[in-house]
Protein backbone atom coordinates (compact mmCIF):
# COMPACT_ATOMS: atom_id res chain seq x y z
CA UNK A 1 0.00 0.00 0.00
CA UNK A 2 1.27 3.49 -0.84
CA UNK A 3 2.20 5.03 2.52
CA UNK A 4 1.34 8.47 1.19
CA UNK A 5 -2.35 7.55 1.38
CA UNK A 6 -2.17 7.53 5.18
CA UNK A 7 -0.89 11.12 5.16
CA UNK A 8 -3.64 12.57 2.99
CA UNK A 9 -5.85 14.96 4.92
CA UNK A 10 -9.60 15.24 4.35
CA UNK A 11 -10.45 17.43 1.38
CA UNK A 12 -11.71 20.91 2.41
CA UNK A 13 -15.27 20.14 1.38
CA UNK A 14 -15.28 16.96 3.45
CA UNK A 15 -14.32 19.05 6.47
CA UNK A 16 -16.96 21.62 5.58
CA UNK A 17 -19.67 18.95 5.41
CA UNK A 18 -18.71 17.76 8.88
CA UNK A 19 -18.71 21.32 10.21
CA UNK A 20 -22.15 22.12 8.80
CA UNK A 21 -23.65 18.76 9.77
CA UNK A 22 -24.27 20.19 13.23
CA UNK A 23 -25.79 23.43 11.97
CA UNK A 24 -29.48 24.17 11.42
CA UNK A 25 -29.59 26.91 8.74
CA UNK A 26 -32.08 29.73 9.09
CA UNK A 27 -35.18 28.47 7.18
CA UNK A 28 -36.24 32.06 6.43
CA UNK A 29 -33.55 32.21 3.73
CA UNK A 30 -32.96 30.13 0.64
CA UNK A 31 -29.45 28.62 0.71
CA UNK A 32 -26.61 30.39 -1.10
CA UNK A 33 -23.31 28.53 -1.49
CA UNK A 34 -20.12 30.56 -1.93
CA UNK A 35 -17.91 27.56 -1.25
CA UNK A 36 -16.87 25.55 -4.28
CA UNK A 37 -15.18 27.22 -7.25
CA UNK A 38 -17.50 25.71 -9.84
CA UNK A 39 -18.57 28.27 -12.46
CA UNK A 40 -22.34 28.69 -12.69
CA UNK A 41 -22.41 30.81 -15.85
CA UNK A 42 -23.87 29.04 -18.88
CA UNK A 43 -21.35 27.36 -21.20
CA UNK A 44 -20.91 28.98 -24.63
CA UNK A 45 -23.66 27.98 -27.04
CA UNK A 46 -21.25 26.47 -29.55
CA UNK A 47 -20.08 23.86 -27.00
CA UNK A 48 -23.14 21.63 -27.25
CA UNK A 49 -23.16 21.83 -31.06
CA UNK A 50 -19.50 20.88 -31.32
CA UNK A 51 -20.04 18.00 -28.91
CA UNK A 52 -23.05 16.58 -30.74
CA UNK A 53 -21.39 16.89 -34.12
CA UNK A 54 -18.60 14.56 -32.96
CA UNK A 55 -20.62 11.87 -31.18
CA UNK A 56 -19.76 9.43 -33.96
CA UNK A 57 -16.25 9.41 -32.48
CA UNK A 58 -17.49 7.37 -29.50
CA UNK A 59 -16.47 4.26 -31.38
CA UNK A 60 -12.78 5.21 -31.53
CA UNK A 61 -9.97 5.34 -28.98
CA UNK A 62 -8.50 8.85 -28.69
CA UNK A 63 -4.72 9.28 -29.05
CA UNK A 64 -2.81 10.30 -25.92
CA UNK A 65 -1.32 13.35 -27.66
CA UNK A 66 -4.70 14.62 -28.83
CA UNK A 67 -5.47 15.68 -32.38
CA UNK A 68 -3.17 17.94 -34.36
CA UNK A 69 -6.04 20.43 -34.72
CA UNK A 70 -6.43 20.69 -30.94
CA UNK A 71 -2.70 21.09 -30.30
CA UNK A 72 -2.53 23.78 -32.99
CA UNK A 73 -5.51 25.63 -31.50
CA UNK A 74 -3.84 25.57 -28.07
CA UNK A 75 -0.46 26.68 -29.45
CA UNK A 76 -2.09 29.54 -31.34
CA UNK A 77 -4.00 30.68 -28.25
CA UNK A 78 -0.88 30.51 -26.05
CA UNK A 79 1.24 32.45 -28.52
CA UNK A 80 -1.36 35.19 -28.92
CA UNK A 81 -2.34 35.46 -25.25
CA UNK A 82 1.20 35.56 -23.82
CA UNK A 83 3.00 37.29 -26.71
CA UNK A 84 5.18 34.28 -27.51
CA UNK A 85 7.19 33.99 -30.73
CA UNK A 86 5.69 30.58 -31.24
CA UNK A 87 4.80 27.31 -29.53
CA UNK A 88 5.48 24.00 -31.26
CA UNK A 89 2.18 22.07 -31.19
CA UNK A 90 3.94 18.80 -31.91
CA UNK A 91 6.38 18.89 -28.99
CA UNK A 92 5.50 21.66 -26.51
CA UNK A 93 1.76 21.04 -25.98
CA UNK A 94 -0.12 18.11 -24.47
CA UNK A 95 -3.93 18.08 -23.97
CA UNK A 96 -5.07 16.77 -20.57
CA UNK A 97 -8.35 16.01 -18.84
CA UNK A 98 -8.40 19.20 -16.77
CA UNK A 99 -5.62 20.78 -14.75
CA UNK A 100 -6.42 18.78 -11.62
CA UNK A 101 -5.46 15.48 -13.22
CA UNK A 102 -2.34 16.93 -14.82
CA UNK A 103 -1.10 18.85 -11.77
CA UNK A 104 -1.29 15.64 -9.79
CA UNK A 105 0.29 13.44 -12.44
CA UNK A 106 3.24 15.70 -13.18
CA UNK A 107 4.65 15.11 -9.69
CA UNK A 108 4.64 11.37 -10.37
CA UNK A 109 6.82 12.05 -13.42
CA UNK A 110 9.24 14.59 -11.91
CA UNK A 111 9.72 13.58 -8.29
CA UNK A 112 12.17 10.93 -7.14
CA UNK A 113 10.79 8.89 -4.25
CA UNK A 114 12.06 9.57 -0.73
CA UNK A 115 13.27 13.16 -1.18
CA UNK A 116 12.13 15.18 1.88
CA UNK A 117 11.01 18.68 1.04
CA UNK A 118 11.38 18.02 -2.68
CA UNK A 119 8.04 19.66 -3.63
CA UNK A 120 7.49 23.30 -2.75
CA UNK A 121 4.08 24.94 -2.98
CA UNK A 122 2.25 28.04 -1.77
CA UNK A 123 0.31 28.10 1.49
CA UNK A 124 -2.74 28.37 1.31
CA UNK A 125 -2.87 26.09 -1.70
CA UNK A 126 -4.88 23.87 -4.03
CA UNK A 127 -4.98 20.53 -2.20
CA UNK A 128 -3.80 18.60 -5.26
CA UNK A 129 -0.26 19.97 -4.79
CA UNK A 130 0.03 18.35 -1.36
CA UNK A 131 -1.57 15.07 -2.42
CA UNK A 132 0.66 14.83 -5.47
CA UNK A 133 3.77 15.25 -3.34
CA UNK A 134 2.73 12.71 -0.72
CA UNK A 135 1.71 10.07 -3.25
CA UNK A 136 4.97 10.61 -5.14
CA UNK A 137 6.72 9.53 -1.95
CA UNK A 138 8.01 12.88 -0.76
CA UNK A 139 7.18 15.58 1.78
CA UNK A 140 5.71 18.90 0.63
CA UNK A 141 7.20 22.16 1.86
CA UNK A 142 4.84 25.11 2.15
CA UNK A 143 5.70 28.77 1.62
CA UNK A 144 3.30 31.21 3.32
CA UNK A 145 1.43 33.67 1.11
CA UNK A 146 0.21 36.33 3.52
CA UNK A 147 -1.04 39.88 3.30
CA UNK A 148 2.43 41.10 4.30
CA UNK A 149 3.83 39.60 1.06
CA UNK A 150 0.78 40.76 -0.96
CA UNK A 151 -0.45 37.15 -0.92
CA UNK A 152 2.49 36.01 -3.04
CA UNK A 153 4.63 33.25 -1.46
CA UNK A 154 7.62 34.69 0.34
CA UNK A 155 10.34 32.80 -1.52
CA UNK A 156 13.05 34.79 0.24
CA UNK A 157 12.21 32.84 3.40
CA UNK A 158 13.60 29.67 1.84
CA UNK A 159 17.10 28.55 2.76
CA UNK A 160 19.60 27.27 0.25
CA UNK A 161 19.06 23.67 1.37
CA UNK A 162 15.39 24.02 0.47
CA UNK A 163 16.33 24.93 -3.09
CA UNK A 164 18.89 22.11 -3.21
CA UNK A 165 16.21 19.61 -2.16
CA UNK A 166 13.59 21.00 -4.53
CA UNK A 167 12.64 18.90 -7.54
CA UNK A 168 9.28 20.50 -8.30
CA UNK A 169 7.98 24.00 -7.53
CA UNK A 170 4.23 24.56 -7.79
CA UNK A 171 3.06 28.08 -8.56
CA UNK A 172 -0.53 29.31 -8.64
CA UNK A 173 -0.95 32.58 -10.52
CA UNK A 174 -3.49 34.10 -10.28
CA UNK A 175 -3.64 32.62 -6.83
CA UNK A 176 -6.31 30.48 -5.24
CA UNK A 177 -7.75 31.83 -2.96
CA UNK A 178 -6.32 35.36 -3.00
CA UNK A 179 -6.36 36.20 -6.71
CA UNK A 180 -2.85 37.66 -6.43
CA UNK A 181 -0.73 37.51 -9.59
CA UNK A 182 3.00 36.85 -9.49
CA UNK A 183 4.97 39.65 -11.20
CA UNK A 184 6.92 38.67 -14.29
CA UNK A 185 10.19 39.71 -12.60
CA UNK A 186 9.53 37.22 -9.78
CA UNK A 187 8.74 34.49 -12.29
CA UNK A 188 12.02 35.18 -14.08
CA UNK A 189 13.96 35.03 -10.83
CA UNK A 190 12.37 31.65 -10.07
CA UNK A 191 13.45 30.42 -13.52
CA UNK A 192 17.03 31.43 -12.69
CA UNK A 193 16.78 29.51 -9.42
CA UNK A 194 15.44 26.49 -11.32
CA UNK A 195 18.55 26.61 -13.51
CA UNK A 196 20.83 27.00 -10.52
CA UNK A 197 19.29 24.22 -8.42
CA UNK A 198 17.96 21.89 -11.13
CA UNK A 199 14.21 21.79 -10.48
CA UNK A 200 11.04 22.07 -12.59
CA UNK A 201 8.42 24.82 -12.24
CA UNK A 202 4.75 23.84 -12.65
CA UNK A 203 2.63 26.97 -12.95
CA UNK A 204 -1.10 26.52 -12.36
CA UNK A 205 -2.63 29.34 -14.43
CA UNK A 206 -6.24 28.17 -14.66
CA UNK A 207 -7.60 31.55 -13.44
CA UNK A 208 -5.51 33.59 -15.87
CA UNK A 209 -8.46 34.70 -18.02
CA UNK A 210 -10.66 35.95 -15.18
CA UNK A 211 -9.26 39.38 -14.48
CA UNK A 212 -10.99 42.70 -13.97
CA UNK A 213 -12.34 44.32 -17.14
CA UNK A 214 -9.93 46.99 -18.38
CA UNK A 215 -6.96 45.75 -16.36
CA UNK A 216 -3.75 44.23 -17.71
CA UNK A 217 -3.96 40.46 -18.26
CA UNK A 218 -1.87 38.48 -15.76
CA UNK A 219 1.59 37.40 -16.88
CA UNK A 220 2.40 33.73 -17.35
CA UNK A 221 5.46 31.57 -16.79
CA UNK A 222 6.10 30.94 -20.50
CA UNK A 223 5.81 34.67 -21.11
CA UNK A 224 8.44 35.23 -18.44
CA UNK A 225 10.72 32.61 -20.01
CA UNK A 226 10.32 34.09 -23.49
CA UNK A 227 11.22 37.51 -22.08
CA UNK A 228 14.55 35.98 -21.05
CA UNK A 229 15.11 34.62 -24.57
CA UNK A 230 14.20 31.08 -23.49
CA UNK A 231 11.84 30.07 -26.28
CA UNK A 232 12.39 26.39 -25.47
CA UNK A 233 10.82 27.10 -22.03
CA UNK A 234 13.42 24.91 -20.31
CA UNK A 235 12.29 23.70 -16.85
CA UNK A 236 8.94 25.49 -17.29
CA UNK A 237 5.46 23.99 -17.53
CA UNK A 238 2.12 25.81 -17.53
CA UNK A 239 -1.31 24.30 -16.88
CA UNK A 240 -4.49 25.83 -18.33
CA UNK A 241 -8.11 24.75 -18.33
CA UNK A 242 -11.45 25.50 -19.97
CA UNK A 243 -13.30 25.03 -16.67
CA UNK A 244 -13.06 28.64 -15.49
CA UNK A 245 -12.20 30.40 -18.76
CA UNK A 246 -15.12 28.95 -20.70
CA UNK A 247 -17.52 27.76 -17.96
CA UNK A 248 -16.94 24.12 -18.95
CA UNK A 249 -15.97 22.34 -15.70
CA UNK A 250 -17.84 19.19 -16.74
CA UNK A 251 -15.81 18.88 -19.93
CA UNK A 252 -12.59 18.20 -17.98
CA UNK A 253 -10.42 19.76 -20.65
CA UNK A 254 -7.09 21.53 -20.33
CA UNK A 255 -3.49 21.33 -21.41
CA UNK A 256 0.09 21.41 -20.22
CA UNK A 257 2.70 23.26 -22.28
CA UNK A 258 6.37 24.15 -22.07
CA UNK A 259 9.68 22.27 -22.02
CA UNK A 260 9.51 19.71 -24.86
CA UNK A 261 11.71 17.16 -23.09
CA UNK A 262 9.46 17.12 -20.01
CA UNK A 263 6.34 17.09 -22.19
CA UNK A 264 7.65 13.97 -23.93
CA UNK A 265 8.24 12.22 -20.59
CA UNK A 266 4.77 13.24 -19.46
CA UNK A 267 3.29 11.90 -22.71
CA UNK A 268 4.96 8.54 -22.10
CA UNK A 269 3.60 8.46 -18.53
CA UNK A 270 0.10 9.29 -19.74
CA UNK A 271 0.25 6.57 -22.40
CA UNK A 272 0.55 4.01 -19.61
CA UNK A 273 -1.84 5.91 -17.36
CA UNK A 274 -4.58 5.66 -20.01
CA UNK A 275 -6.16 9.10 -19.68
CA UNK A 276 -6.46 10.47 -23.21
CA UNK A 277 -9.07 13.17 -23.89
CA UNK A 278 -12.19 11.84 -25.70
CA UNK A 279 -12.42 12.98 -29.32
CA UNK A 280 -15.77 14.72 -28.86
CA UNK A 281 -14.30 16.67 -25.93
CA UNK A 282 -11.43 17.66 -28.18
CA UNK A 283 -13.90 19.09 -30.71
CA UNK A 284 -15.45 21.35 -28.07
CA UNK A 285 -11.99 22.33 -26.85
CA UNK A 286 -10.86 23.40 -30.34
CA UNK A 287 -13.91 25.66 -30.61
CA UNK A 288 -13.38 27.10 -27.11
CA UNK A 289 -9.66 27.87 -27.48
CA UNK A 290 -10.40 29.50 -30.83
CA UNK A 291 -13.00 31.97 -29.52
CA UNK A 292 -12.39 34.98 -27.27
CA UNK A 293 -15.81 36.65 -27.39
CA UNK A 294 -17.35 34.33 -24.81
CA UNK A 295 -14.29 34.77 -22.56
CA UNK A 296 -14.57 38.57 -22.64
CA UNK A 297 -18.28 38.33 -21.83
CA UNK A 298 -17.46 36.01 -18.94
CA UNK A 299 -14.93 38.52 -17.56
CA UNK A 300 -17.50 41.31 -17.72
CA UNK A 301 -19.95 39.28 -15.66
CA UNK A 302 -17.38 38.55 -12.97
CA UNK A 303 -16.26 42.19 -12.92
CA UNK A 304 -19.86 43.29 -12.39
CA UNK A 305 -20.17 40.94 -9.43
CA UNK A 306 -17.03 42.25 -7.76
CA UNK A 307 -18.03 45.85 -8.44
CA UNK A 308 -21.36 45.29 -6.72
CA UNK A 309 -20.37 42.89 -3.93
CA UNK A 310 -17.16 44.43 -2.58
CA UNK A 311 -18.71 47.85 -1.72
CA UNK A 312 -21.45 46.06 0.24
CA UNK A 313 -18.89 44.18 2.33
CA UNK A 314 -16.17 46.83 2.77
CA UNK A 315 -17.91 48.78 5.56
CA UNK A 316 -18.22 45.61 7.65
CA UNK A 317 -15.41 43.26 6.64
CA UNK A 318 -11.71 43.61 5.86
CA UNK A 319 -11.81 42.66 2.19
CA UNK A 320 -9.68 43.55 -0.83
CA UNK A 321 -10.60 43.60 -4.50
CA UNK A 322 -8.62 40.69 -6.03
CA UNK A 323 -6.42 41.17 -9.08
CA UNK A 324 -7.92 38.13 -10.78
CA UNK A 325 -9.90 34.94 -10.20
CA UNK A 326 -13.42 34.77 -8.81
CA UNK A 327 -12.78 34.52 -5.06
CA UNK A 328 -12.88 37.00 -2.20
CA UNK A 329 -10.45 36.32 0.64
CA UNK A 330 -11.64 38.51 3.55
CA UNK A 331 -10.33 38.54 7.08
CA UNK A 332 -12.96 37.49 9.62
CA UNK A 333 -13.70 39.23 12.95
CA UNK A 334 -13.47 35.86 14.73
CA UNK A 335 -11.93 32.49 13.93
CA UNK A 336 -12.92 31.27 10.50
CA UNK A 337 -14.80 28.11 11.55
CA UNK A 338 -16.90 30.04 14.09
CA UNK A 339 -17.64 32.74 11.51
CA UNK A 340 -18.63 30.22 8.83
CA UNK A 341 -20.85 28.28 11.23
CA UNK A 342 -22.64 31.39 12.51
CA UNK A 343 -23.14 32.73 9.00
CA UNK A 344 -24.71 29.45 7.89
CA UNK A 345 -26.89 29.24 10.98
CA UNK A 346 -28.21 32.80 10.84
CA UNK A 347 -28.15 33.64 7.12
CA UNK A 348 -28.00 30.30 5.24
CA UNK A 349 -24.89 31.48 3.39
CA UNK A 350 -22.06 28.95 3.07
CA UNK A 351 -18.43 30.06 2.91
CA UNK A 352 -15.24 28.01 3.20
CA UNK A 353 -13.04 28.48 6.30
CA UNK A 354 -9.63 29.64 5.13
CA UNK A 355 -7.75 27.37 7.51
CA UNK A 356 -9.04 24.39 5.50
CA UNK A 357 -6.97 25.62 2.54
CA UNK A 358 -3.71 25.98 4.48
CA UNK A 359 -1.37 24.08 6.75
CA UNK A 360 0.21 25.18 9.99
CA UNK A 361 3.93 25.83 9.60
CA UNK A 362 5.88 27.06 12.62
CA UNK A 363 2.57 27.56 14.41
CA UNK A 364 1.04 29.71 11.63
CA UNK A 365 -1.74 28.72 9.26
CA UNK A 366 -1.96 31.64 6.79
CA UNK A 367 -5.58 30.73 6.03
CA UNK A 368 -6.71 31.15 9.62
CA UNK A 369 -9.18 33.95 10.36
CA UNK A 370 -10.09 34.23 6.69
CA UNK A 371 -12.82 32.71 4.54
CA UNK A 372 -13.01 32.05 0.84
CA UNK A 373 -16.08 33.34 -0.97
CA UNK A 374 -16.57 32.06 -4.52
CA UNK A 375 -18.58 34.55 -6.58
CA UNK A 376 -19.64 31.94 -9.11
CA UNK A 377 -23.43 32.26 -8.88
CA UNK A 378 -25.41 34.77 -10.92
CA UNK A 379 -24.92 38.39 -9.93
CA UNK A 380 -28.23 38.78 -8.08
CA UNK A 381 -27.49 35.79 -5.87
CA UNK A 382 -24.00 37.08 -5.09
CA UNK A 383 -25.39 40.50 -4.21
CA UNK A 384 -28.03 38.92 -1.98
CA UNK A 385 -25.36 36.86 -0.24
CA UNK A 386 -23.29 40.01 0.36
CA UNK A 387 -26.33 41.80 1.78
CA UNK A 388 -26.96 38.93 4.18
CA UNK A 389 -23.30 38.93 5.27
CA UNK A 390 -23.38 42.70 5.82
CA UNK A 391 -26.58 42.41 7.88
CA UNK A 392 -25.07 39.55 9.89
CA UNK A 393 -22.03 41.64 10.73
CA UNK A 394 -24.12 44.67 11.59
CA UNK A 395 -26.06 42.59 14.09
CA UNK A 396 -22.82 41.57 15.76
Amino acid sequence: MNEGLTQLQPYPFERLSRLFAKVAPNPAYAPIALTIGEPQHAPPEFAATALIDKLDSLGRYPPTVGSEDLRCAIATWLSHRFQLQGVDPSSQVLPVNGTREALFAIAQVIVGSGQPGAVISPNPFYQIYEGAALLAGTTPKFIPATEESHFIPNYSALEEQDWIDCELLYLCTPGNPSGATIPIETLQNLIRLADQYNFVIASDECYSEIYRTGSTPPSGLLQAAAGMGRHGFERCLVFHSLSKRSNLPGLRSGFVAGDAEIIERFRRYRTYHGCAMPIHHQAVSIAAWSDEDHVAANRRRYSEKFDRVVPLLEPHLEVLMPEAGFYLWPRTPQDDETFATALMEKCNVAVLPGSYLGRSVNGLNPGSNRVRMALVAEVDRCVEAAQRVAHFLQQG
